[in-house]
């Protein structure tokens, strides 16, 4: 792992799959506050930092798959890759109970500073390598706790989520994932699967890739086997969705990008 906001794996490779992860990690780089944002390591531990075992399967996945992926290298408390840019909640200071003091007093050029150094390059290098490629179908690894604070317990084990405007993969990934019996699957749950300007809008919808989004929770990967298992588990439910979508296609990236 480099200090670069992003990481690019196998990015030659000929799947049609294009995996990225928006939460992989829970890395503070040392220029914010001298790399602590002033929580405790539980709460740095937990899915207010970062998408708790995500970052695993998708690398699991994408060797299984033979796909790239793209995963960023910065905690989404220093700011979120997944919102648009004029979100209100991308630089979060109050987060499921806990207060981030070093984002307290993080004011407009603070926030700009961070979307240059951080989010921008980010989403730079997600449009190189879909760009690169004539065609790919997106999919955006995540996890969600299994219980906010305060709240009931969440029974999905995966959950779905997707536009009204493209339902491509959604609807037959859906579909297998119903054939599996001990699976509880939510249907754009536990939130809605689109919100404007987030990384799915930016890179699927907006320029109409074939996109869904999955999000598992996080108690079901955090160990490294749960993780291996859950990516051995779903790599050929979606190969199969890929037939059942007619985006079977191999092909491999061109010079576009570059």
């Amino acid at each position: 792992m480099t200090d670069a906001p992003f990481e690019i794996i196998g990015e030659d490779r000929p799947s049609p799959w294009v995996l990225t992860c928006d939460h992989a990690s829970n890395r503070v780089p040392p220029e914010i506050n001298g790399g602590d944002l002033g929580l405790p390591a539980q709460d740095m531990d937990r899915h207010i930092a970062y998408d708790v075992g995500a970052a695993a399967v998708t690398r699991n996945l994408a060797d299984l798959l033979d796909a790239t992926a793209v995963l960023s290298n910065f905690s989404r408390l220093v700011i979120d890759p997944n919102r648009g840019e004029d979100d209100p909640t991308i630089l979060m200071k109050l987060y499921d109970g806990s207060v981030i003091p070093a984002n307290r007093h993080a004011d407009a050029a603070e926030r700009e500073r961070r979307l240059n150094a951080y989010h921008r390059p980010y989403h730079a290098a997600l449009e190189k390598v879909f760009t690169a490629r004539r065609h790919s179908a997106i999919l955006s690894v995540h996890s969600f706790t299994n219980r906010l604070a305060g709240r009931a317990e969440r029974p999905w084990h995966i959950g779905v989520l997707h536009s009204p405007g493209d339902q491509r993969l959604a609807l037959p990934l859906l579909a297998r994932l119903a054939q599996e019996p001990d699976l509880c699957v939510g249907d754009n749950e536990p939130y809605s699967g689109h919100l404007t300007g987030d990384a799915m809008d930016r890179h699927g919808l907006q320029h109409g890739r074939a996109h869904v989004l999955i999000e598992l929770r996080n108690d079901l990967i955090r160990e490294p086997a749960q993780q291996r298992a859950w990516a051995a588990r779903l790599a050929p439910i979606l190969r199969q969705t890929l037939e059942d979508a007619g985006l079977a296609r191999q092909d491999a990236p061109t010079d576009a990008g570059a």
